[in-house]
């Protein structure tokens, strides 16, 4: 199978190019700084030589847009915008432009495009789209706004013979260097993985194995198109979350966070405190519906393999030094 990945270069990307490859299928990852032979050179907003790649694959999973880890600026939000609906405009329009268009093509998107809440939870068909809660910060609604203008941008675009579905994905928890995982394991090797604003709020995600098979799962489903939400069946308050991650870890304790310290502490990450204080509270009803099997339903199995994987991947770089400083001092 011919897959081409636009924007995989980042954590999400990785774990699926990874993924793909070791099952054997020919892997293009567009990139604004290729590097390896399978890597192509594109803006992610104008139609060029990278569509050729277009052209003839069997599957375009879409993951471009500027990090969401970042402050909330206007600047910063415009470039969130800019990003997710140029790329997938542009991917859009090299589909339509296709002799031989992929059959399917999936867009990524987000589970923030749901309401603040805690009292259910969101699936596709009954779920709350956030943007008008109140007691809660204005530019909350930005980022709902980009989430359906990030969709609104696949749907419009016209591409008959190729199947849309929109990847309303959860944290994807990987043990990789850099990703969510990565910094909440951090924060909880330091003895801060404690409550955050009292630590009521939902957390939604998917251990990475799983967005893999989901993904795998929707390429193979003719069946299914539109929105899709990738996250656990498990959701739980970020309380609870952290606790499982510290039991995993073997952490006893977790300093609790007030909402001004979470303020604190996602400046000096040069973060925005919304990934830390939102209620995302989501399930995956269409995945449920259509037989899909979690491997992982609940957080504290999912973080135990989470934090084994992380530390045989540190302790075989670590290895991986020692050999290369000791066979330095044999030369």
């Amino acid at each position: 199978m011919k897959v081409v990945l636009p924007g995989g270069t980042g954590q999400v990307g990785t774990v699926l190019d990874r993924a793909l490859t070791h099952a054997g299928h020919e892997v293009t990852v567009l990139t604004r700084h290729p590097v390896r032979a399978r890597e192509v050179g594109w803006d992610g907003a104008t139609l060029g030589r990278w569509a050729e790649v277009v052209d003839g694959s069997d599957v375009v999973i879409n993951l471009a847009g500027r990090s969401v880890s970042c402050r909330y600026t206007a600047e910063n939000l415009r470039a969130m915008m800019d990003s997710r609906v140029d790329s997938a405009r542009v991917v859009g329009e090299a589909i339509a432009a296709a002799a031989r268009p992929p059959r399917v093509w999936l867009q990524m998107s987000t589970a923030t495009i749901y309401a603040h809440r805690f009292d259910a939870a969101n699936d596709e068909a009954t779920g709350v789209i956030g943007g008008s809660e109140t007691g809660v910060p204005d530019y909350w609604a930005y980022s709902v706004d980009i989430a359906k203008n990030w969709e609104r941008a696949q749907a419009e675009a016209s591409t008959p013979k190729t199947r849309k579905v929109a990847l309303r994905s959860a944290m994807v928890m990987s043990p990789d260097r850099g990703g969510v995982f990565d910094v909440l394991l951090g924060l909880t090797r330091l003895g801060l993985g404690g409550p955050v604003a009292g630590g009521a709020q939902y957390v939604s995600w998917i251990h990475d194995e799983d967005f893999v098979r989901a993904v795998e799962f929707l390429i193979d489903r003719d069946d299914i198109d539109g929105p899709v939400n990738l996250a656990s069946p498990g959701p739980l308050p970020q309380r609870d979350f952290m606790r499982a991650l510290r039991a995993a870890r073997g952490v006893p304790v977790g300093l609790p966070a007030t909402r001004w310290m979470a303020e604190l502490g996602a400046l000096a990450l040069r973060s925005d405190t919304e990934l830390l204080l939102k209620s995302r509270r989501v399930v995956p009803g269409r995945l449920r519906e259509a037989g899909f099997g979690f491997r992982y339903r609940t957080w504290q199995p999912a973080a135990l393999d989470l934090v084994q994987r992380a530390w045989l991947s540190r302790a075989g770089r670590c290895g991986l030094v020692a050999a290369e400083a000791a066979s330095g001092r044999r030369a």
